[in-house]
């Protein structure tokens, strides 16, 4: 067992964990999205959050605005924690990183999951139908803000909060924006994709695309409301998190 360190936080240690879930976080979000995970899970699954610079407890540090420097260094700092068999979950943002944290761990022949999450995070391999807009300024990036239902809207409207929050967010959409796809083979490892059935902006057609990204199993789930829907229907998605570590866990780990 590792001690944490700043890119992770762990609410629930558990030395006798037999899977670790590395968690990470929409835009605009940090660790704290997921607080609250290790108390609705199967207590042999260790849950990690994970922390970038520039929110919550690193709101000093300058946060990435590219996503390759970004995966080069969670490859290296998350390797001391990946002793125990692992599992990945990224939500919008945090799919595209987990995915490709996942290609860089095969490339560099570390370890690997067992299993990643994806949720409302279309397909990489498919193109951005949409505009850039981390560049726009900051009325009309508000604007476009109000598209998700993500950020609150005391967040919105209190000047010291925006200035706090825009810069953050101007950072890890341009991180989105700027990606750009490169072939690889599909993962060797299973892949389960979430979307909401009202979110405009990863359709169940743009979700199932992420099956040609494994060459294990592919499930797909759609939940009841829009791009963040895994704020009211959390349980429902843990439940479901929980039956497919699971199910994966057979042959490897047997919960109890």
């Amino acid at each position: 067992m590792v001690t944490p360190n700043f890119w992770l936080t762990c609410p629930r240690p558990n030395p006798q964990a037999h899977l670790r879930l590395f968690c990470f976080p929409y835009a605009g979000a940090g660790a704290s999205v997921f607080r609250s995970w290790s108390d609705e899970l199967s207590l042999d699954v260790e849950v990690y959050a994970v922390q970038l610079p520039g929110r919550e407890t690193r709101l000093r540090e300058s946060p990435f605005t590219r996503i390759s420097p970004l995966i080069e260094t969670l490859a290296q700092v998350l390797l001391p924690y990946l002793d125990l068999p692992f599992a990945f979950f990224g939500h919008s943002m945090g799919a595209l990183v987990s995915f490709e944290l996942a290609r860089q761990l095969r490339r560099q022949k570390s370890p690997s999951p067992l299993h990643l999450f994806v949720s409302s995070r279309r397909a990489p391999q498919l193109p951005n139908p949409y505009l850039s807009i981390h560049h726009l300024p900051d009325t009309a990036l508000i604007e476009e803000l109000h598209r998700y239902n993500g950020t609150p809207q005391a967040v919105l409207q209190d000047p010291e909060l925006r200035s706090l929050f825009l810069p953050l967010l101007r950072a890890d959409l341009a991180v989105i924006e700027t990606y750009i796809y490169m072939s690889e083979a599909p993962l060797d490892c299973s892949i389960s994709a979430f979307g909401g059935l009202q979110d405009r902006e990863a359709s169940r057609k743009e979700l199932a695309a992420w099956r040609d990204q494994t060459s294990k199993t592919f499930t797909l789930r759609m939940f009841p409301g829009d791009h963040f829907f895994l704020k009211r229907e959390r349980y429902a998605l843990l439940r479901v998190i929980s039956q497919d570590l699971r199910r994966i866990a057979t042959g490897h780990i047997e919960f109890g």
